[in-house]
């Protein structure tokens, strides 16, 4: 049973987010057909998107929250209803030991991700992380490891500014 983790950017623009969803799409239905497993932190952006496409191709969906108040402190009201319609429909979700998300906890997480894995997907723009908890952060621990990553950045994408 294949196991794939995300990694990736959440502030995405709109037409970003329409060619990130076929990007995904057609890495994952190599995997339609058989068991597979996805393992996402359902942010908004790449790990949600992710998730939904787990789900519509049969996939089993695990979710990894970086802490306790993960959902009251870092989920914005947008993105409210997709988060919680996702972690209802996983088949597992694991919550890291902290009770306030935080760079330690983003960690955490990430390492939870990388170590249980056989391939990470990454909707990365290529740019370094500002900590350990990004996106650029965990590519280059996955490569580290010789963990296979698939990077997507489909030609005209682009990343909103931080709000």
């Amino acid at each position: 049973m294949a196991r794939i983790g995300i990694t990736g950017h959440i502030r995405l623009a709109p037409e970003t987010v329409v060619l990130v969803r076929a990007a995904i799409r057609e890495v994952l239905m190599a995997y339609t057909g058989s068991d597979f497993v996805g393992v996402s932190c359902v942010a908004g952006g790449a790990d949600s998107i992710f998730a939904e496409i787990v789900l519509e191709l049969g996939g089993a969906l695990e979710v990894v929250l970086p802490s306790a108040d993960y959902r009251e402190r870092k989920v914005k009201p947008e993105h409210a209803v997709q988060f919680d319609s996702l972690v209802s429909r996983a088949s597992r979700v694991r919550t890291m030991p902290y009770r306030r998300a935080g760079r330690a906890a983003y960690e955490a997480a990430n390492e939870v991700l990388l170590s249980s894995c056989d391939l990470m997907i990454a909707v990365w723009d290529g740019q370094p992380s500002a900590d350990r908890g990004g996106t650029g952060a965990a590519v280059e621990q996955a490569r580290q490891r010789g963990l296979p990553v698939t990077v997507l950045w489909p030609e005209g994408s682009v990343r909103l500014p931080s709000s």
